[in-house]
């Protein structure tokens, strides 16, 4: 497990600093268009040569012509490599993906499940302990550090204390529920961000768009009553995450425009964000649990689980961080619209994994309500595509 974790961060880390040091996609296609106009443009001057030659001396333009066809057949196979590249690159990103969500859902609700009573610690430790993987890829110079100053510090708070109830929220609903019924109500969002963005936007999506929110809802509300494992305080809490993860997205485009300080890309955005929600959390955790700290963990020594805690506790705060990173270099490596493919496709896999490791029963309209919500979601991904 070890090895896995050093290999998979090394690679992480150069995933990402190729795409954020390195050539982006947006440069690399400027590039590629620059080689192309400038092999145009000789090919143009060198089809000219040819021709002034062809007169005087016949093998010198049929020389020429075949250095032409030789060049072109060389530009093709490279675009043809980088494309494939490229593709290869993509697919293991939501590969690397899918199973790093996976890994942190998995861990998440075994340490929940141990120490129900520290559901705010546990949250607060997947928080600090993912500042293990940024602080030293800054410190190294892998990354640039993001510079900050006290006014736009400031401007960041409100985005960051809606980024910590979106965690808080879902951690607790995991808590108290199942990991399936979580993703099944966490599958509302679109509609939560649709009305929110209505309300404090003014901003109007087309009718079949919001049409394609109905299957997304009456599937939650489906898979909610059938559900098995259903408690309020999982379901209000995932609904909580919903609408802070909404209103997140809000106020950061109601906040564009304003200076956000110097290396500031979407990783490093990110990682400011934990910081921050970090510190946020920690207060919120010493006032709800932290008279039962001691004692809770003074049980599981003495039951002799101390050690499976902090492992797990450990991996699940790791493969948090690290699925938020792979999420980013994902969406900057393919169109929003296959985005949220990969990512309704994400909430199936969660929801079967989890399934086949907890044993979670589910009713047969539990299932239906189920795939009619994730099914809704992909639908209104599509159809906001299409109509924006």
């Amino acid at each position: 497990m070890k090895l896995f974790l050093c290999i998979l961060v090394l690679t992480i880390v150069g995933l990402n600093s190729y795409s954020l040091n390195g050539l982006s996609t947006t440069k690399l296609n400027k590039y590629t268009t620059l080689q192309k106009n400038t092999y145009i443009c000789s090919s143009s001057l060198s089809k000219n040569v040819v021709q002034m030659s062809m007169v005087p001396n016949n093998g010198k333009a049929r020389y020429q012509s075949m250095s032409l066809q030789s060049t072109s057949s060389s530009s093709s196979t490279t675009k043809q490599s980088s494309s494939l590249l490229q593709t290869l690159k993509v697919g293991f990103l939501f590969g690397l993906w899918y199973a790093l969500n996976i890994g942190y859902n998995i861990y998440n609700k075994k340490v929940l499940n141990m120490v129900p009573q520290l559901t705010y610690t546990v949250a607060f430790l997947q928080l600090f302990l993912g500042l293990l993987y940024v602080i030293p890829v800054w410190g190294l110079g892998i990354r640039k550090a993001p510079e900050l100053n006290n006014e736009e510090i400031k401007s960041l708070l409100p985005v960051a204390v809606l980024h910590t109830l979106t965690h808080l929220g879902a951690v607790v609903s995991l808590g108290a529920g199942a990991v399936s019924f979580t993703h099944i109500v966490k599958a509302a969002e679109p509609a939560v961000s649709a009305f929110l963005s209505a309300v404090v936007l003014k901003q109007f999506l087309p009718i079949p768009v919001y049409l394609s929110l109905l299957p997304v809802m009456g599937g939650v509300a489906l898979a909610s009553l059938t559900e098995l494992s259903f408690t309020w305080l999982s379901f209000t809490s995932a609904m909580i995450s919903n609408v802070a993860s909404a209103a997140r997205g809000i106020v950061g485009k109601k906040s564009m425009g304003k200076p956000q300080g110097k290396n500031m890309n979407a990783a490093n955005l990110y990682a400011v964000m934990t910081i921050i929600s970090t510190i946020f959390t920690l207060p919120v955790c010493l006032a709800i649990e932290g008279k039962n700290i001691c004692s809770v963990l003074k049980n599981i020594q003495a039951a002799g689980l101390l050690k499976t805690l902090t492992v797990q506790t450990f991996l699940s705060a790791i493969f948090y961080y690290l699925y938020n990173e792979v999420a980013f270099l994902t969406l900057d490596n393919v169109a929003p619209v296959t985005h949220a493919l990969g990512n309704t496709i994400k909430r199936v896999v969660i929801i079967i994994t989890s399934v086949l490791v907890f044993g979670t029963k589910m009713t047969t309209q539990g299932m239906i309500g189920s795939g009619v919500a994730i099914g809704g979601v992909l639908l209104y991904s599509l159809a906001k595509n299409y109509f924006k």
